[in-house]
């Protein structure tokens, strides 16, 4: 954890009658991730729904110095992205494009928070629990597999690869366009989601599943989202390796 971010949660952890130790650190979701990345020696990250790079920035801060590649259709926050990126000689944006099935073009629904944005169609729990979400514009956008976006930055690769999948609801169309860039992929870090959010989505069985046939073990899972009403855990992070 980053200084500055370790004094900001210990105030938080403070002011609420709880104490931050290095036993909290240690254990912290992300500081596991990095473990993982360590233990299993990537050297490549596919950041596939990458918005404006968050995730890359917080690989950095947890000391991973490997090669970032990140992939983002919206148009607003490709170019936030790729700002973010430049500063960084080993964290490559890839052209804007939604990454999905087959080669085509796709409809983009922007959400008010940018981060939850899809081509799926929201669906009323996940509103509920997020008020500020929802729908707000479209974007025509170009949709390519994996297979073919990814495709530059694997030849003559050797490094153990890690592949991040953030794309509201679409995960499993990611997987559909990955046939032969998964013969390449040492890990697989994917939201799971307990409870329809998208209209069309598979849930968290029935991607640990998938993801069993393929090759690849839960060594983790995150508590992510949550109805801030009911307590109801909506979504997580699983972050599977090849056995």
């Amino acid at each position: 954890m980053a200084p500055w971010l370790a004094r900001t949660v210990r105030r938080l952890l403070t002011a609420a009658g709880l104490e931050l130790t290095r036993a909290t650190v240690h254990n912290s979701p992300r500081r596991r991730l990095a473990k993982l990345l360590e233990h299993h020696r990537i050297g490549l990250v596919l950041d596939v729904g990458s918005n404006e790079g968050q995730y890359g920035e917080e690989l950095r801060e947890l000391g991973y110095e490997g090669r970032i590649v990140s992939f983002e259709p919206m148009e607003r926050a490709h170019r936030m992205l790729r700002a973010r990126a430049q500063r960084d000689a080993a964290w490559s944006v890839a052209p804007r494009a939604a990454i999905g099935e087959a080669q085509r073009t796709a409809q983009l629904n922007i959400a008010a928070n940018s981060a939850s944005s899809s081509v799926l169609e929201m669906l009323p729990l996940h509103l509920q629990a997020a008020p500020g979400t929802g729908y707000v514009s479209t974007e025509s956008v170009p949709m390519l597999p994996l297979d073919v976006a990814a495709d530059p930055y694997l030849r003559d690769e050797a490094a153990n690869v890690l592949l991040k999948i953030d794309v509201q609801g679409y995960e499993l169309q990611v997987l559909q366009g990955a046939a032969a860039t998964l013969g390449r992929i040492q890990g697989i870090e994917v939201e799971l989601s307990l409870a329809p959010l998208y209209r069309g989505q598979i849930l968290w069985l029935e991607m640990i599943e998938r993801l069993q046939r393929d090759g690849f073990v839960c060594q983790g899972i995150e508590p992510m989202f949550a109805d801030p009403a009911t307590g109801r855990l909506l979504q997580a992070d699983g972050i599977f390796f090849r056995a």
